[in-house]
Parts: structure tokens; C-alpha cells; sequence
């Protein structure tokens, strides 16, 4: 019980970074209508409907959380043994797994999310006039990269050992024997 509520907790305050962050941006820009707490989760409501959206502060809008979210991931991955020797298990949990949902979630949600669901690529695309795959594509090597990150730093600093192909290093560290 005590690990799932560890990633509730850490989902709780990535969702909330995330979508506070659209929320901030877009009052910025006069485009917050509201910000929602339901059962489910946040939901950012803009007073621009979607097919009417131009210019380049939907760019900004959607993607300033992507970048954020990715930003705290590393800066907690900076402070990663710190943070998994903390005295209080709980908390080092959850930043377990806010480094893990930090550097992990956005990427691919920008890389694979458009395949299932839409999602922040549309603002992103429409706001800077960049290629939808070219975005995928880019996120899709950030997530490539925090993977690798996660594999190589993240689960040694808390002592985790797998033989799991999505969390093995795939990349020989520098300066490693294999």
C-alpha cells in the first residue's frame, strides 16, 4: 500500500506541475478560462475553442509543461543520492518516482501520444509551425535519453537491479568494462 500511495503522491504533483503550467502560461496570454480538479485528474480549460487557435502562444502554452516537467527531472536526477538516502523512505520514494514520471512522461507523451490520443503536439505544432513528426521525433530522442538516464542513474542510486530490456542500460557506461 505504502508504494502505490509513494506513486499517487509523485503522479499528483507531476499532473499538477504539468497542468498548472498550461494553466500559468495561458493566463498569461488572457487564454485561462478555468482550471478543473476533478476525480480524474486536472483539466485546463482555454477560452480560444480548439479549432480557432493561432499564433505562437500555443506553442508556448502547450509545450512550456513538457519542458518544465523534463527540466525538474534532471535537476532532481542532480540531486539523485541525496534524495534516495533520505532517512524518510517515503519521501525518497516519491522522488523515485517524480524523477522517474518527470523525465519519462512528457517525452512520450509528445512522441507516442499523438498516435492514440492528440494531446499538447497540436498547440506545439499550430504555435511554432513545426512538423508534427519532427516534434515526435525529437521527443521520441529525449525519451531515449532519460531512459538510458533512468537505466544508468536513477535505479543504481537506489540499489535497483533488473534484467528488464526497457530498464537495462543499453549504452556501455564510459570508461566501463563489459
Amino acid at each position: 500500500m505504502k508504494k502505490l500511495l509513494t506513486f499517487l503522491v509523485a503522479f499528483l504533483i507531476v499532473a499538477l506541475v504539468h497542468e498548472g503550467t498550461h494553466a500559468l502560461i495561458a493566463a498569461a496570454y488572457g487564454e485561462l478560462a478555468a482550471f478543473q480538479v476533478h476525480p480524474y485528474g486536472f483539466e485546463v480549460i482555454f477560452k480560444t475553442p480548439v479549432a480557432q487557435r493561432q499564433g505562437i502562444q500555443w506553442g508556448f502554452i502547450s509545450g512550456t509543461s513538457s519542458v518544465l516537467t523534463v527540466l525538474l527531472g534532471y535537476l532532481l536526477l542532480l540531486f539523485v543520492k541525496p534524495i534516495a538516502h533520505m532517512r524518510n523512505t517515503f519521501l525518497s520514494a516519491v522522488g523515485y518516482w517524480l524523477i522517474m514520471m518527470f523525465l519519462l512522461l512528457d517525452p512520450l507523451n509528445l512522441s507516442v501520444g499523438p498516435f492514440l490520443y492528440g494531446g499538447d503536439i497540436g498547440g506545439i505544432v499550430e504555435g511554432f509551425g513545426i512538423n508534427q513528426y519532427v516534434v515526435q521525433f525529437l521527443a521520441l530522442t529525449v525519451f531515449l535519453i532519460n531512459r538510458e538516464l533512468v537505466a544508468q542513474v536513477l535505479l543504481p542510486a537506489y540499489g535497483i537491479e533488473t534484467d528488464h530490456p526497457l530498464f537495462k542500460p543499453w549504452i556501455n557506461r564510459v570508461g566501463s568494462v563489459s
